[in-house]
């Protein structure tokens, strides 16, 4: 081999690794701090004004504007030992308040949705558990514009639920523009996740350690208690940490079921970039990033500290789910599980089968392929300025394919700097996930005020514009999706096949390339897939990026269809869901080796 060639694989790693640190800068952390530096400069000076507006506005912080602006520390202790004196009762919160506060809601409903699922999954065999297991990867795969308008179709006035309610006489309700739409839409989407990470950690229960408490007197439900809740108590933590970020930065399904009488942080850091009020929108996205990753660090540091090493356990045999032999304690649970099987088709299976029939029915309930036929009509008489569905769709799968050339690697390249034993891992590792803690709005504003306009490095001007920047934004959002799967491979490789490779001479290259990606090709493949998903889903990136240019995707189109026609907006969602759900086989198909790891989302 060549010296040129020797060099080569001594040094690529270390090559990636400079290369993967300078997009992040480049497509991830210069945006971001374009959108910090917007928030304070004001007339080309430093400023704090923007934010002291904003926390002093009592529209944004509702009653807390009477304490952040009382003019001084002391007057502020005051107004604040007075709000507390009569418990604080005016309701009003202000759309930071009301962020959270739903946030905080829909956390609450995905725990107490998801948690059933993990008990039906850990303890119970039945035919298709494998399957319904599998779906819980659906948060990940879903595009949330797609779910939206499946809350639209369910919950609108001539929705799924009024047609069954009248079916019963019962008279028509409209849950849109409430917080119950919200609220339940985003326990769609999260309950999932609760119900994933749970069943992991159920599963993960030694049986031994309840046989003994049984053994010792226990009851079943002290035994509960004392051994199984303390193993699930970190698992439901993390979970709802998550569900609470993801839900604090949730925007298109508050802008589509909530509008701006229910709209949260980020959908009014999207009104204020259409009015073109850019100061005003960089510091609230600088509040809710604050937050955001506030709340990330600490999830982060709460899983290193509750991770542990758990070989050797006896796992506790599950139950089938159709006993031989019936009791009374038996008829309760099956009825539990039953009742509990109602409300999931309800939450899960409702909104996206509401779509598939709003876009196949008209609005007297009546078939019709009208809404599939405006898709049509639309592609070859509309004016040139109106959405396209064939150019949504070609964007879409050209951005995912452009998305999965920068995202796999770099996710991979992350994946084996982050398995590595070296000073500041911790830090590395929190650095790259940063992504999953920042809203694609934020991303997608601070590309649009940087890179989109162009800066100069050394007297070169950069820019990354139109279907680069939607790419970069994508890319960034899909890269730590592909890091979760591939490390829980590579962290539990058997370190011994490394080293003997390497004390056969093998560099550092060769060892990755013919020994460890072989081994964990599923959680690549895994990964990709996600990727791809995610860019194929991606909003609130691209409708930042995309507003007044031609760059629009699948996601998009629906947003646009929606505000004026349900009908072909659900038609349009139908194309997106066997899009999206070909990437949710091939995940279900390879995402299962990592899963068993230990590993995976």
């Amino acid at each position: 081999m060549s010296a040129g060639g020797s060099w080569v694989e001594k040094h690529l790693l270390t090559v990636c690794a400079i290369a993967t640190t300078g997009l992040l800068v480049l497509l991830f952390f210069y945006p971001v701090s374009t959108v910090f530096v917007e928030a304070v400069r004001v007339d080309g000076a430093f400023s704090l004004s923007a934010f002291v507006e904003i926390l002093t506005d009592e529209f944004y912080v509702g009653e807390l504007a009477s304490i952040t602006g009382a003019g001084s520390l002391t007057a502020a202790i005051d107004a604040l030992i007075q709000r507390a004196a009569a418990g604080f009762a005016d309701p009003r919160m202000g759309v930071i308040g009301f962020t959270a506060y739903q946030a905080a809601l829909s956390t609450l409903l995905s725990v107490a949705i998801g948690l059933p699922a993990a008990w039906i999954l850990a303890r119970f065999e039945f035919r298709g558990r494998k399957t319904i297991r599998s779906l819980t990867i659906l948060p990940f795969v879903l595009p949330s514009i797609m779910v939206a308008v499946g809350f639209v179709a369910t919950f609108g006035a001539n929705g799924t639920l009024n047609r069954a309610l009248g079916l019963v006489g019962l008279g028509p309700t409209n849950l849109l523009f409430t917080l119950h739409a919200i609220v339940i839409a985003h326990a769609f989407y999260n309950a999932p996740l609760i119900a994933r990470i749970t069943t992991a950690a159920w599963e993960s229960v030694d049986a031994r350690a309840i046989e003994t408490a049984r053994s010792l007197g226990a009851s079943p439900w002290r035994a509960f208690y004392d051994v199984v809740f303390p193993q699930l108590k970190p698992a439901i933590v993390m979970g709802a940490t998550l569900t609470f970020i993801f839900t604090f930065a949730s925007f298109p399904i508050v802008l589509a079921l909530g509008g701006y009488q229910l709209a949260t942080i980020e959908v009014f850091i999207y009104r204020q970039l259409t009015n073109l009020n850019y100061t005003e929108a960089a510091a609230l996205a600088t509040i809710e990033l604050v937050i955001s990753l506030g709340l990330l660090y600490a999830y982060l540091r709460y899983e290193d500290a509750q991770r542990t090493l758990r070989r050797g356990i006896h796992t506790q045999p599950r139950r089938q789910l159709i006993p031989t032999a019936w009791s009374l304690k038996t008829v309760f649970t099956r009825i539990s599980v039953a009742g509990y099987t109602v409300v999931a088709l309800l939450v899960f299976v409702g909104p996206i089968a509401s779509m598939i029939i709003a876009s196949l029915t008209t609005s007297d309930g009546s078939f019709t392929l009208s809404h599939y036929q405006f898709l049509l009509e639309r592609q070859t008489a509309g004016a040139s300025f109106q959405v396209r569905p064939l150019p949504a769709i070609r964007n879409s799968l050209i951005f995912a394919v452009g998305t999965l050339a920068i995202a796999l690697p770099m996710g991979v390249v992350v994946s084996i700097l982050t398995t590595r034993q070296y000073r500041g891992r911790k830090v590395m590792d929190a650095i790259a996930m940063a992504p999953l803690a920042v809203s694609g709005i934020i991303v997608g504003l601070g590309l649009l005020r940087g890179l989109v306009f162009g800066v100069e490095i050394a007297g070169w001007r950069i820019a990354v514009a139109g279907s680069l920047a939607i790419v970069a934004a994508h890319a960034v959002s899909a890269y730590p999706f592909v890091t979760r799967n591939v490390t829980p491979g590579l962290a539990s490789l058997d370190r011994t096949l490394i080293e003997s490779a390497r004390s056969l001479g093998a560099t550092r290259v060769r060892t990755v390339i013919d020994i460890e990606l072989p081994l964990v090709w599923t959680g690549v493949v895994a990964g990709a897939a996600f990727a791809f998903a995610i860019s194929i889903g991606e909003f609130n990136s691209t409708i930042v990026l995309a507003t007044g240019s031609g760059e629009y995707t699948m996601p998009v189109a629906i947003e646009r269809y929606l505000g004026r026609r349900l009908g072909p907006a659900t038609a349009m969602g139908c194309i997106l869901l066997v899009v999206t759900a070909l990437s949710f086989v091939i995940i279900e198909r390879f995402g299962g080796d990592a899963e068993q790891r230990g590993g995976g989302l």
